[in-house]
């Protein structure tokens, strides 16, 4: 396991046991890690975004800090947050966090990513918007069964 890993599941961890909420400094969890500051930062800008169901919030400098938090979805605010147009990988992320949320079970989760990966939809103009389009409304029929 890579120190990305170690760092993301230290603090999924930390989320889990705190009421989704943990509130950290990036010098003490590179302390903690053995590693630089940006290490920490580039972790949590690429693991801990909105579509992968936490919301950051960050102040730099002297008494600088990093709050995360894991937030609860429920399948209206889900769909409701999703763009016009999405890409395979955006698809990916909000399904996956649909699982960890309860929302999907994993076999909605994985006829939704068949049904909107770049195999089953010609990469063009449109890509993005049938895309978003198919997401939406397999997640509005996923979560009324």
């Amino acid at each position: 396991m890579g120190i990305s890993d170690r760092i993301e599941a230290f603090i999924c961890e930390l989320t889990k046991a705190d009421d989704g909420w943990v509130e950290l400094g990036r010098n003490e969890l590179a302390g903690i890690f053995n590693c630089v500051p940006s290490q920490i930062n580039y972790v949590i800008s690429t693991r801990f975004t909105p579509e992968k169901g936490y919301a950051v919030e960050s102040r730099r400098g002297g008494g600088g800090f990093i709050k995360i938090r894991r937030v609860s979805q429920n399948a209206g605010e889900v769909i409701a947050g999703i763009s016009d147009e999405v890409s395979a990988e955006e698809v990916k992320n909000v399904v996956g966090m649909c699982v960890t949320g309860g929302v999907i079970d994993q076999r909605s989760a994985r006829l939704i990513m068949t049904a909107a990966c770049d195999r089953e939809i010609e990469t063009g103009k449109n890509a993005g918007r049938i895309r978003a389009s198919l997401l939406k409304n397999m997640l509005a029929e996923a979560v009324k069964f």
